[in-house]
C-alpha cells in the first residue's frame, strides 16, 4: 500500500483500520476517494486482513462531497460521470468486499458519507454521531446507495422524512430506526468497535463473506441499478435553479431561497 494523505491505515492482528482524515469534517475530494477505493482493493487481495474498521479523524465522519470542488467547475459538472467515478464505485466495492466491515461512526455523517456508513456491515455510533441525509440541503437528489439503504434499514415512510427535510438524526434516535447497531459512551467507541472487529476476525471469516453474499443477494440485488439510477436523478437535480442556490447559499452561509426549479 503506498503512501496515503488522506487515510490513516493501520493493520493488527487481522484487523485493518482505515481513519478518513481531512481536516476539518473529511469531506471528500477525488484523491480521498481513489485511496479508499485503493485500501479497499488491497484488503480484498490481502490474506492476513480478515475484517475493516472504518472510522474518522476529530469531530466527523464524513460530510460527505466537499462541493467547493463544485463550485469551481462554472456548472461544467457531470453529476453522473462523477457518480460513476467515485461513490458508485465505493459502494458496490463495499458491499462486495466478502469481509465484514465494521463502521465506528465517531460524529456526524452527511451526503455520501452516510452512504458510506451504511454501506459498512456493522455500525456502532458513539453518543455524539448524527447522521444527516444533506442533498436536499443543496437542492440535490440521493446518491452513493442512500435511496436504497435507508427504507430498507428504517422503512419508506422514515426515509422519506430524512430525505424531505433534511433533519438530523440522534444516535439514539438512529439506534431505534435500525441504522446503526449500538450506541456507546464516546470515550468508548474506538476500544467497543476494536473489540467487535478482533472478534470477527477470528471467526470463520470464508463463512461471513459467503453469509454477506447471500445477504447482498436477498435484500441488495438491485444495488448496482439503483446506483445508476441514483446517478440519471443526481444529473437532472445538478442542473436545477435549486442546485445552483443551494450550492451558492451553502458557500455563503447563508439560508437557500428554493424556487422548486
Amino acid at each position: 500500500m503506498g503512501e496515503l494523505q488522506f487515510l490513516q491505515v493501520d493493520s493488527t492482528d487481522g484487523v485493518l483500520t482505515a481513519v478518513f482524515n481531512r481536516p476539518k469534517a473529511n469531506a471528500f475530494n477525488g484523491p480521498m476517494i481513489e485511496e479508499w477505493l485503493g485500501v479497499l482493493k488491497d484488503a480484498e487481495r490481502d490474506d492476513s486482513v480478515r475484517c475493516l474498521l472504518l472510522t474518522g479523524a476529530g469531530r466527523f465522519f464524513s460530510a460527505g462531497q466537499d462541493v467547493t470542488a463544485f463550485s469551481e467547475t462554472d456548472g461544467r459538472v457531470s453529476f453522473r460521470q462523477h457518480l460513476h467515478r467515485t461513490y458508485n464505485r465505493v459502494v458496490l466495492r463495499m458491499r462486495k468486499l466478502e469481509k465484514p466491515i465494521v463502521g465506528a461512526i465517531n460524529g456526524p455523517a452527511v451526503g455520501a458519507g452516510l452512504g458510506i456508513a451504511l454501506a459498512t456491515d456493522l455500525r456502532i455510533a458513539a453518543e455524539s454521531a448524527s447522521f444527516i441525509y444533506g442533498f436536499t440541503g443543496i437542492g440535490l437528489s440521493a446518491d452513493s446507495g442512500t435511496s436504497l439503504a435507508l427504507p430498507l434499514l428504517a422503512g419508506l415512510a422514515r426515509a422519506a422524512e430524512l430525505a424531505f427535510t433534511n433533519r438530523t438524526v440522534t444516535a439514539p434516535e438512529a439506534l431505534e430506526m435500525g441504522l446503526v447497531n449500538r450506541v456507546v459512551p464516546d470515550a468508548e467507541l474506538m476500544d467497543q468497535a476494536r473489540e467487535l472487529a478482533a472478534s470477527l476476525a477470528r471467526g470463520p471469516t470464508r463463512a461471513i463473506g459467503l453469509s454477506k453474499r447471500a445477504l447482498n443477494h436477498s435484500v441488495l440485488g438491485s444495488l448496482e441499478a439503483t446506483l445508476e439510477y441514483e446517478a440519471e436523478l443526481q444529473e437532472i437535480a445538478g442542473r436545477s435553479e435549486d442546485h445552483a442556490e443551494g450550492l451558492a447559499a451553502f458557500l455563503e452561509k447563508r439560508q437557500p431561497k428554493f424556487r422548486g426549479k
